[in-house]
């Protein structure tokens, strides 16, 4: 940006605050005429001053009336992918719910795993990476199970078909049988494995029933926790939809890009990318579902509930065991839920409620310290 235009942009300082002036500095491409500029920053600040809030203003009582009033109009289905009936994402207002109660075991955990070029806008790479996350456990290969009490010995029989579709060969599938069956001595052919006991005591039969229930969920191959997986185009390229989701694996494969792949799942992006994140994926995870419904909701109301859910540096649900636990108030945390719980704890430890919010001063029948009730009157008496 030419120095002149920067001195020009600074000259607005009275009018804006410095973060908005960097933000406009680093974003405006030097090529523009001064009147163009002008423009610009007159737009800037409309908008800044549109923005602005009044003391006093009750945001958090507009955010919740503008979230609740178009969420009682929101259908309860859950949306199905054309086609694969496995891999459903639930939406409308049981997916609000499950983020604003920051619920750990959410219905639907999905991903959308971006690659890098070149592979992104290549089917057959595409293809090779949804086949390669993909949880294989066992079961899904064996045509055959057969036991053998007398000679104490369980046999499988594997899918030629499935293992060349996989690219997996029955050696590689042993090696992931070595730490899980003790006991037994294992031998395999091309398409078959026999586990034959070590031990010939009679009371010892039922091990090669639990034998043959344990090695059906033993993962041959595949990210865990990916169910299932989906190549979609959007827009140029292809992207990988996965039901079920394991970002801390999925990062560090080379052919996904890091900076874009993101999962539904909010506390497991707290965990790998830390609170900041988890604040933005509420963001994003609500504005989807109010956006797929059709609805219009100002994005700072989200932002404000978003913000109060990750204040703490850990994702609080609006719950009574969540955001509603952290207020200082005890009137308020009383009037949420189980009253007469709070106000014996509130008692027992000696609590005082200096009626700062809005709730306890309703409850009292005392002006609510907010627009004209905010300000205080004070006579100076000679």
């Amino acid at each position: 940006m030419k120095a002149e235009y920067v001195t020009f942009v600074d000259s607005y300082a009275d009018k804006l605050p410095p973060s908005v002036l960097t933000e406009v500095k680093e974003s405006i491409p030097s090529d523009l005429t001064k009147s163009e500029l002008t423009k610009i920053m007159e737009a800037v600040v409309l908008s800044y001053n549109t923005a602005k809030i009044n003391p006093g203003e009750c945001v958090g009582l507009v955010s919740a009336e503008s979230i609740g009033e178009p969420g009682t109009q929101m259908t309860l289905n859950t949306f199905h992918f054309a086609g694969v009936a496995e891999m459903n994402v639930t939406t409308g207002l049981p997916r609000i719910i499950e983020i604003f109660d920051a619920r750990k075991d959410i219905k639907t955990p999905m991903m959308e795993i971006f690659l890098k070029e070149p592979h992104h806008t290549n089917i057959d790479k595409v293809k090779e990476l949804a086949t390669k996350i993909k949880e294989t456990k066992l079961s899904e290969l064996v045509s055959e199970y057969s036991l053998n009490i007398f000679d104490q010995l369980l046999k499988i029989k594997l899918s030629k078909e499935l293992l060349e579709n996989y690219d997996l060969s029955t050696k590689e599938i042993v090696k992931n049988f070595k730490t899980k069956t003790k006991g037994f001595e294992i031998s395999f052919t091309d398409y078959e494995i026999v586990f034959t006991q070590k031990s010939t005591k009679p009371e010892e039969i039922k091990e090669l029933y639990n034998l043959k229930e344990k090695i059906k969920d033993i993962k041959v191959r595949g990210v865990k926790n990916i169910k299932q997986v989906l190549p979609v185009k959007r827009g140029e390229e292809y992207i990988v939809l996965t039901s079920g989701t394991n970002l801390k694996e999925i990062l560090v494969l080379p052919e996904v890009d890091p900076s874009r792949t993101f999962s539904n799942d909010i506390h497991e992006i707290n965990e790998v990318f830390g609170i900041e994140a988890a604040r933005q994926a509420i963001i994003n995870e609500v504005y989807r579902v109010i956006e797929a419904q059709g609805l219009n909701i100002d994005i700072r109301h989200i932002m404000l509930v978003s913000d109060i859910m990750c204040a703490t540096g850990t994702i609080k649900g609006i719950t009574r065991y969540g955001v509603v636990k952290e207020k200082a108030s005890v009137l308020a945390r009383a009037s949420f839920e189980t009253p007469i719980k709070h106000l014996i704890n509130a008692a027992l430890e000696g609590e005082v409620d200096k009626l700062t919010s809005v709730v306890e001063n309703v409850m009292i029948n005392q002006p609510v310290p907010l627009g004209t009730g905010l300000p205080g009157l004070i006579t100076k008496m000679k």
